[in-house]
Parts: C-alpha cells; structure tokens; sequence
C-alpha cells in the first residue's frame, strides 16, 4: 500500500506552503520530488515525516495515519544534522539508539556502514575534520543504519565526488533491491532520471506535474539529433535548415523542431557516402522538461 498524500495543504498566517498536493508510492523503488528553491519539497517532506502538522489532508503509510509510531523511516535532510566536536562513532551509535536499537545492534550497524561506505578510518575522529563529502555519507548512515521501512533523502549526493557518487549510487541499488520506499529530492536532474521511475514537480506549492517518469518523457517529441560522423558535416546539416546546439571532432547536437527534417538530413548524409557513426533522435531531458514547467514561473 505504502505512502500516500491525499489534498495535503500546510498554510501559516499569510502564506500557503503547499497547496493541495496528492501523490501516491504504491510499491517499492524511488520516488523525486522536484521543484525549485522554496516550492515546498523540505515543507512536503517534514509534514510526511510529521516534523510539521499539515493544516489540511491525509498522509498514510500503509492505510494508517503516519507517525512515528506506525512507519519506521530514514531522514537525510538537506542540512547537516551532525555534531562538529563528537566523534563520529560516538554520535552514529548514539542516533541509532534513539531511533530504538540497542548498543550491540547499533555498533555492528555502523560497523557494516562506515565499512561499506568507506568512513571507516574517520570513526575515531570529531565530525569537523571530515570533507563535505565524507560528513555526507557520514549523515547518510544515519538514515539507514536501523533499517527503516521508508526512507527520505534530500539531496543526497551533495559535496561527493564522483567516485563518493558511485558508492552511494551503488548503495542506492541495494536498498532498493531490498525493497525500500525511498522518497529522494534532488536538483541533481540525471540522479533522478537515473533512479526514479515516478516523479512529482511542484511549484510554489502547487503541482505543476507528476506521473511516470518514461511515459511523461514519452509524451513529448524529439527535440534533439545526437550525430557523430567520420568527417565534418556542417555544411550538410546547415543546408538542411538545421541548428548545432554543440559540436566537437564531428559530433554533434543539433536542434530539431520535427523528425523529417533529421531524416532527411540522414539521406542527404548517405548520399554523399558520408560514414555516419551515430544518429539518434533523442526527447527533452527531465531537466528540460523542468526548465519549462517552472523555469518561466521563477524568473
């Protein structure tokens, strides 16, 4: 059944927050909630996780109203939430007791973590001399580390590195394969299409979309040609009445207003025996598609 808003509004004096938002995660997996600086993602987040009363609606987490009492859930938020001066084993043991495991269970939690999550060496050192990134994967484990049903994660590759990227990425899959609801904001664009099958976006707290991430995709046509050929074609795709967004060593992307004039791009290529390595029609990226629902509301 799991997690499902139904008409959920939180208002203060002279503001409404979110307005009216109503999503469903129904099976296991990733779910992005998208939206730009000040839409209303923390604001959705916190009232899901009950850190804030929401003024309107119903959030439930397998049909039961959600609480900490009825769902055992997984926060990483946006902000670091860990202490500069402690050391790092010592408050990760610490965060796993209050949220109900008892100190044997806790260490070796945070054992695997740190382990799996390369932080072992920093368990003896105070959170203030790790990295950015490693005081990520640090605030990471937290999330995890007492195995939760529902996890929520509010950009969570900020300050890693590609290489601390992969790890997590990697760790992503298998919670995900252990059949974990995983709720992830990001403004990272190509984590969310790489992850998530269902999306929502809203905008000053109002949906502007949702639904299945492929099947929104699919419902816009090609606006791009990925080309890569053996020799410069400038002149070919210009004549074609075409426009290069980018080229470099002959590939190219060019932008296209309809498929026709791509292909009869490709015929004109064949017919002067022009090697071609790539032609691939390709349709707007999720960022894309993001600039546009919200990116003329927020100039």
């Amino acid at each position: 059944m799991g997690l499902k808003l139904e008409n959920v509004t939180k208002k203060y004096v002279d503001k409404t927050a979110v307005d009216n938002i109503s999503f469903l995660i129904d099976k296991p997996g990733v779910f992005g909630l998208l939206g730009t600086n000040g839409a209303g993602k923390t604001t959705t987040i916190r009232m899901i996780l009950g850190i804030l009363k929401k003024t309107e609606g119903n959030i439930t987490w397998n049909g039961k109203e959600v609480s900490r009492k009825n769902v055992k859930f997984g926060y990483l938020p946006e902000e670091r939430g860990i202490y500069p001066k402690s050391k790092i084993k010592d408050q990760l043991i610490y965060f796993a007791k209050l949220k109900g495991m008892n100190k044997e269970d806790a260490k070796k939690s945070v054992e695997y973590w740190a382990k799996r999550l390369e932080v072992e060496e920093y368990l003896e050192l105070p959170a203030e001399k790790l990295s950015k990134g490693n005081q990520q994967k640090v605030q990471f484990i937290t999330a995890v580390m007492h195995d939760p049903e529902l996890i929520v994660l509010d950009e969570p590759f900020s300050g890693l590195d590609p290489v601390n990227s992969q790890i997590l990425k990697e760790v992503m899959v298998e919670l995900i394969s252990k059949g974990k609801y995983i709720v992830m904001s990001s403004h990272q664009m190509s984590q969310i299409e790489e992850f998530c099958t269902e999306v929502v976006i809203i905008d000053k707290g109002v949906t502007v979309l949702k639904g299945n991430l492929k099947e929104i995709k699919e419902s816009y046509p090609c606006n791009s040609l990925e080309l890569a050929t053996e020799e410069n074609v400038d002149s070919y795709i210009k004549e074609s009445g075409l426009e290069i967004e980018f080229s470099k060593n002959n590939e190219y992307k060019i932008a296209i207003s309809n498929e026709e004039k791509a292909r009869e791009l490709l015929v004109a290529l064949t017919k002067a025996n022009i090697k071609v390595n790539k032609f691939e029609l390709k349709r707007p990226t999720l960022e894309e598609i993001f600039v546009e629902k919200v990116g003329g509301n927020n100039k």
